[in-house]
């Protein structure tokens, strides 16, 4: 039998050939097996440790995890105990990285307490931002969304605002006494966006809206009105009065301020401000008009209505501009006379007897106070008024008339009395002398004696009292000076 190739080779080998092979064989063995137990004893001496960071700042190295994630889960914890409506996460990114090394590490003792004062916990929240920057905190969406209607209806009735939400665009038709909202624009961009917060920047619907409306404290300018001082201006401005000097530096606590003086404080200013349009239909009277008629015929003084007066009507589109709810425009849209006024007429007489009063009493004396009025005075009723201190002692008819008394008549001393021929009649007492008799005709303004202190007078004074058909009148209801 003819043997194969590998028997061929095998057979053939020359007998060193086959002890050097057997040789190298041993070797790789034991080659392989010292490899084996070195790496079995490495594998003994290597340790995995834990580094932990906060962003980007190692705090320190654990040999066990699990402590870290705990502490971890118990802040989160407490937080959703405290906040039961918010969710939770680690404001900062705390990351727990494995090594492997061979030297067996000492763990950082310290690591917990570095993470409780590195590590912020925040919640999920929604920002309101104004102009791109968050100035309140929500708890979701929705509550944003509630934020923002209630932003806008503080000032605008809210079934109106919704109406006008719901609107498709078609000019809309006001009736009387109703209002439509035609537009309605904030003054500054507010956009809403997820964010995390701290829990305690979180607020509620009606927080946040008070929030944006005291907004924050700006400088602005103050004209000082009659009557303010230093100290009453601060306190109206929720500022001490060394505040006050500190923002008007060329002032100081002993300065004089006056009226028309402008001033530097401090007031808060909303963040956003709510501006609407709307148009509104309104009934509105039309004052009548009074017209003048001269009448020879009759008396100077005497006047009579022969024609009523009456207020016509309107209807008038208004659109109305608000911004937080006060009026900064209005416009007039259309106007529709519903009902035309009717004039007032008033004939009154121009004809003029010297003897006739006008019915309008000029002041009796030449300048003076009055030093006593009409009314109780000393246990009895004082009938008329004293008018002391003139510039001369000249007393003066109250208005055109005729003498009816001049003389002395007990505790009034010298009288004169005037009849003005219209049912009106003045007494003048306690002159010193009398310059008219009766029957004689006298002028308003005509001297009609001098003031003295005849009969029961403390002093130097004119008593004057007015009758009106017969009856007392108080004298302030007719003079005219």
């Amino acid at each position: 039998m003819v043997p194969n190739k590998k028997q061929q080779l095998f057979f053939y080998l020359p007998p060193y050939m086959v002890i050097q092979t057997f040789i190298i064989a041993l070797f790789c063995l034991f080659v392989f097996v010292t490899f084996s137990s070195t790496i079995q004893a490495d594998e003994e001496s290597v340790h995995t440790i834990y580094h932990v960071y906060v962003d980007d700042q190692h705090v320190g190295v654990v040999i066990d995890d699990e402590p870290v994630y705990e502490y971890i889960e118990q802040v989160e914890k407490e937080y959703e105990e405290t906040y039961p409506t918010l969710s939770f996460a680690i404001g900062e990114s705390v990351r727990v990285i494995p090594e492997m090394v061979f030297s067996k590490a000492i763990e950082d003792e310290d690591v917990i307490t570095e993470l409780e004062n590195e590590m912020v916990v925040q919640a999920e929240a929604v920002a309101l931002l104004v102009n791109d920057k968050p100035v309140v905190y929500l708890s979701n969406l929705e509550e944003a969304e509630k934020a923002l209607q209630l932003l806008i209806t503080q000032y605008i009735d809210e079934e109106q605002y919704e109406q006008f939400q719901a609107e498709d665009g078609d000019d809309p038709q006001v009736m009387v006494g109703e209002k439509i909202i035609t537009d309605v624009v904030l003054t500054e961009e507010v956009t809403e966006e997820e964010m995390l917060a701290a829990p305690d920047e979180i607020l509620s619907v009606k927080d946040a809206v008070k929030k944006i409306n005291q907004g924050v404290l700006e400088e602005q300018a103050y004209t000082v009105q009659q009557g303010d001082v230093l100290g009453t201006i601060a306190q109206d401005h929720n500022l001490s009065t060394s505040q006050l000097l500190e923002l008007n530096s060329e002032l100081d606590s002993d300065s004089i301020i006056r009226e028309g003086d402008e001033l530097t404080v401090t007031a808060y200013e909303p963040l956003v401000e709510v501006v609407s349009t709307h148009i509104t239909m309104v009934e509105e009277e039309i004052p009548f008009e009074t017209e003048v008629i001269e009448d020879s015929s009759m008396f100077k003084g005497d006047q009579k209505v022969t024609q009523e007066g009456k207020n016509g009507k309107q209807l008038l589109e208004y659109e109305i501009t608000e911004q937080n709810g006060q009026i900064i425009k209005r416009k007039v849209l259309s106007e529709e006379i519903t009902e035309e006024p009717v004039k007032k007429v008033i004939t009154k007489g121009t004809k003029v007897i010297p003897s006739r009063g006008s019915g309008t009493l000029g002041w009796p004396a030449v300048g003076g106070y009055i030093s006593s009025y009409q009314g109780n005075r000393w246990g009895r009723f004082h009938r008329g008024i004293d008018i002391a201190r003139p510039s001369n002692y000249n007393i003066l008819a109250a208005d055109n008339g005729t003498v009816t008394f001049a003389g002395s008549q007990g505790g009034y001393g010298n009288l004169v009395r005037i009849n003005h021929n219209n049912g009106m009649e003045t007494l003048y007492a306690h002159l010193a002398s009398i310059d008219v008799k009766v029957g004689q005709t006298v002028t308003k303004g005509q001297k009609i004696g001098v003031m003295g202190q005849t009969g029961n007078s403390t002093g130097i004074h004119l008593h004057f009292e007015v009758y009106q058909n017969g009856q007392l009148k108080n004298p302030m209801d007719f003079l005219h000076y």
